[in-house]
C-alpha cells in the first residue's frame, strides 16, 4: 500500500478518534484537511482522472472552511463542496451504463423523492439568508447520487461511496440545522459523518482508479 494512502488513512483514523468532537483549533484543522489532501496526493500519484483529483480537491478545501468554523465558514464550504459534486458528476458521466434496469430507475426515484421530502422537513429550521445555498446544494448532491446509480457494474464500490457522501451530508445538515450545540447525540453523530465521509471518498477514489489500471 502506498505510504501516502497509509498516512492518509491514519490521519482520517487520528480525526475520528480524537478530534472530530473538539472545539476548532489549528492542529483539527491540520489533520482534517490533511487526512483528505494526502487522499487527492495518493489519487493524484496513482494516475487517477482530474475531474476526481478535482474533486478530492475542493473537498479538502471545503474541509478547511468547515474545520475552522461551521458556523463561520458554512457558505464557502458548501460551495467547495459544490464544486467537487460537480467534478463527480463529470467524472461518472463516461462510466454509466447504457441499460437503465429498472430497479435502478427505482433507486434513483426512491433518492431523488426521500432527498426532496428531507430538504422539505429541513427548511423550516434554516436561516432564510441560508434556504437557498442548502437547497441548491441538496440539488447538486441528490444528482450526484442519481449518477452513481448509473454507473456500470464494476464500479459498484465508487457508488456505494457516494451514497456514503450523500449519507454523511444528511447526517451533517441534521446536526447544523436541527441538533442543540450541546445535544449529546454530537458525540455519536459526528464520527457517523467523518467516517462516511472519509469512507465514500475513498472507495470512489479506488474505484475510479482501478479502472484506469
Amino acid at each position: 500500500m502506498s505510504p501516502v494512502l497509509i498516512g492518509s488513512i491514519a490521519l482520517s483514523a487520528l480525526y475520528g478518534l480524537f478530534y472530530c468532537n473538539r472545539s476548532p483549533s489549528l492542529i483539527r484543522v491540520l489533520i482534517k484537511t490533511g487526512a483528505t489532501a494526502l487522499l487527492t496526493l495518493w489519487a493524484y500519484l496513482a494516475g487517477g482522472p482530474t475531474l476526481l483529483v478535482a474533486a478530492l480537491a475542493f473537498s479538502t478545501l471545503g474541509d478547511a472552511f468547515l474545520g475552522a468554523s461551521e458556523e463561520r465558514f458554512l457558505l464557502p464550504g458548501m460551495g467547495a463542496f459544490f464544486i467537487a459534486h460537480v467534478a463527480y458528476i463529470a467524472a461518472f458521466w463516461g462510466h454509466m451504463a447504457g441499460d437503465r434496469m429498472m430497479l435502478i430507475l427505482i433507486a434513483q426515484i426512491a433518492l431523488t423523492f426521500g432527498a426532496a421530502a428531507f430538504i422539505r422537513s429541513l427548511v423550516p429550521w434554516i436561516d432564510k439568508p441560508m434556504r437557498l445555498p442548502v437547497i441548491g446544494y441538496a440539488v447538486i448532491i441528490a444528482v450526484m447520487g442519481n449518477a452513481a446509480l448509473r454507473l456500470t457494474p464494476d464500479l459498484w464500490l465508487a457508488t456505494a461511496g457516494a451514497l456514503a457522501f450523500m449519507a454523511s451530508d444528511l447526517i451533517l445538515s441534521f446536526e447544523l440545522f436541527r441538533l442543540p450545540p450541546n445535544h449529546p447525540a454530537r458525540s455519536i453523530t459526528s464520527r457517523f459523518i467523518w467516517t462516511l465521509y472519509y469512507g465514500g471518498q475513498a472507495l470512489i477514489a479506488y474505484a475510479l482508479i482501478q479502472t484506469m489500471a
